[in-house]
């Protein structure tokens, strides 16, 4: 279908064209008919959001650079362009061929929260395609997601072909080759899905047979044919692959318009509210040199005037005051920015924000202490004195930066009302600070969520706290946070339910997403947009109670959604963190002491399988010297 000619009349009457015309630097146009494998790289967001993902860049890069596979990129048209549409029956499509994504050989989804699940639907209604993964045939694309949101899968398991739990960079080759070749020998839908189901780390749940208890708990996941692994054990890159360095450049303002390195994958820190800290675990550290030669080579490419240095904790990475100085010294004078978007505030000297301060990029210091009394921080296991958190608000004021901003969250384990009154009494403080340093210029800002219990957490057994107290929490800190230089976000007690619920669910909650997007729900994480009528009554004919899923205590015993799939991370080990959480009781940095998390363990057998991958046979069996010369 010709896309060009209804598309230039729509373009007119929206806002933002730049959104959907493609064209940018960088981009990879290849020849459509020349490609025997074509994947659409989807992300459920609009295109400002998801320009930012690195994840998707890389998967974009990886799949470009073998010469017979295309891959593409489409993004969430915003809500007046899918009204001009579905008025004009325009097909959702790619930006580079512009080509309608029914055509295309797979649909893989960046999924890195539960709040995209409606967009995702409206995307393959927009495409044409049947939502349904079971009314989909050999006519049809394959839809595959992947991403931090669908750690647990079973509520889109409904939508969803298969699944890639864990780390995407190596399991894209091995679907291309499976999609290729089941291609070749015109084998049916079911064929390419038994296919896929043999590939560690990819679940396809149609091979699952779910069942449940009276009251409505998990029963037993099993699978129903041979090639159906049980546990599915998430993906591992055991090197991380050479940084992007011909990042697309935006038309548009995005999000994060600047160049993102990743400097270091996975964190040692075991804070047991952060579900990113447990499932991309082990740490894997990029050398220096291979991030300053990425460096230069993006500064080359694109023209980016700011690069990201990114990590769960950049100022953890064991080279990090050395990698910004050389930074600073080969491009001094050059309007050079470095950030690093996250921080610990332990591991952040004085040295680190010297170098800082000399690529001029003084705007905004961020920290999250997530918690403000030094009880809920042992609780979380985020053990940070109050006096130190101060000394470095102290010297990040003293050298420039005019804003701190905080990171806190309510909703903690054994959490009171004096914990959450500790808050307005910290930005106060950290105000005080400031305004010693700099005078009335100093700002706070505060960022106050509710925590969400993830799956694969210690804090997966927990129920959300209650809509009530949330709320009488965030209108004492409104009422004592009312000050000048001072600035507070909080996040709506209805999306955090939502989140919960979905974060937590089965897979009978894919009756409910489907019911709220035929109701009009799609970009949930946008306030403007979130319908939580359509929500309400979604839940209510369906007959589920979202608090079962979101507000219920579970005990340790009872097996949960997402008990099938293994990220490395023991449930046991889960377990006695929850248990020490209770307590207060603190676990340092996993390099300082190891606690048998069972991570080091899916290490060795992803390594193990990664030679049998590559060798097609045991690594034992291999020739002494190419093992060697493999392994390094």
């Amino acid at each position: 279908m010709k896309i060009d000619q209804g598309l230039d009349h729509l373009l007119r009457s929206v806002c933002k064209p730049g959104r959907y015309t493609g064209g940018e630097w960088n981009s990879i146009v290849k020849d459509w008919d020349r490609c025997d494998v074509r994947w659409a790289l989807a992300f459920p967001d609009i295109y400002e959001i998801g320009m930012s993902n690195l994840g998707l860049m890389i998967l974009y890069d990886q799949l470009n650079r073998q010469e017979s596979v295309l891959a593409e990129r489409v993004y969430a048209p915003w809500v007046d362009m899918e009204q001009a549409m579905r008025s004009s029956g325009l097909p959702l499509f790619s930006l580079e061929n512009r080509r309608p994504l029914a055509e295309f050989d797979v649909i893989g989804f960046s999924l890195p929260s539960e709040q995209l699940y409606t967009n995702l639907l409206n995307m393959l209604d927009l495409a044409g395609l049947p939502v349904l993964s079971m009314a989909r045939d050999e006519r049809h694309p394959l839809v595959v997601a992947g991403g931090e949101a669908v750690y647990n899968p079973e509520p889109l398991a409904d939508f969803v072909d298969a699944f890639v739990i864990g780390e995407g960079e190596e399991v894209v080759h091995e679907l291309t080759t499976a999609i290729r070749e089941v291609k070749q020998h015109k084998s049916s839908r079911e064929a390419l899905l038994r296919r896929l189901a043999e590939i560690q780390g990819v679940y396809v749940p149609r091979f699952y047979r779910v069942s449940y208890h009276d009251d409505g708990t998990v029963a037993e996941i099993q699978p129903t044919m041979a090639e159906a692994r049980l546990p599915v054990r998430k993906r591992i890159v055991a090197t991380l692959p050479p940084p992007v360095t011909r990042l697309i450049v935006p038309y548009l303002d995005i999000v994060h318009n600047r160049a993102n390195i990743e400097i270091q994958r996975g964190c040692t820190r075991g804070c047991r509210f952060c579900h990113a800290g447990m499932v991309y675990r082990p740490v894997r550290e990029r050398p220096v040199e291979e991030v300053l030669a990425a460096v230069e080579a993006i500064l080359r490419h694109t023209g980016f005037e700011e690069i990201g240095l990114l990590s769960l904790s950049s100022s953890d990475y064991s080279h990090i005051e050395r990698l910004v100085r050389e930074l600073v010294s080969r491009y001094q004078g050059q309007h050079l920015s470095i950030s690093l978007p996250s921080l610990r505030i332990e591991s952040v000297s004085v040295d680190l924000m010297d170098q800082l301060e000399a690529t001029g990029r003084r705007s905004s210091f961020t920290f999250a202490p997530e918690a403000a009394t030094e009880r809920l921080r042992r609780v979380i296991n985020k053990p940070i004195a109050d006096q130190d958190l101060l000394a470095v608000v102290e010297e990040v004021y003293r050298r420039g930066w005019k804003t701190v901003k905080l990171y806190f969250m309510i909703g903690h384990p054994t959490q009171t009302l004096d914990d959450v009154a500790a808050i307005a009494d910290l930005a106060h403080r950290v105000r005080a600070v400031g305004m010693r340093a700099i005078g009335p210029k100093a700002q706070v800002h505060l960022s106050v969520s509710t925590l969400v219990p993830k799956p694969h957490t210690p804090f997966q057994w927990l129920p959300l706290a209650d809509e009530a107290d949330i709320r009488t929490q965030q209108e004492y800190l409104r009422d004592h946070l009312r000050r000048p230089g001072i600035k507070l976000n909080w996040h709506n007690p209805q999306e955090t339910l939502l989140e919960a619920v979905l974060a937590r669910g089965d897979r009978r909650l894919g009756s409910v997403i489907y019911r709220a997007w035929q109701l009009g729900a799609r970009f949930d994480g946008w306030s403007d947009q979130f319908k939580i009528e359509a929500w309400r009554q979604a839940f209510y004919e369906t007959g589920l109670v979202p608090d079962f899923y979101a507000r219920r205590p579970r005990p340790l015993d009872e097996v949960l959604p997402w008990d099938h799939i293994d990220t490395g991370v023991t449930k046991r080990y889960l377990a006695q963190e929850y248990e020490a959480s209770l307590r207060g009781e603190v676990r340092p940095d996993c390099r300082e002491q190891c606690y048998a998390c069972g991570i080091l363990a899916a290490f060795a057998r992803e390594r193990q399988a990664l030679l049998e991958r590559a060798w097609g046979c045991p690594p034992l069996q291999h020739h002494g010297v190419r093992r060697e010369a493999h392994e390094r």
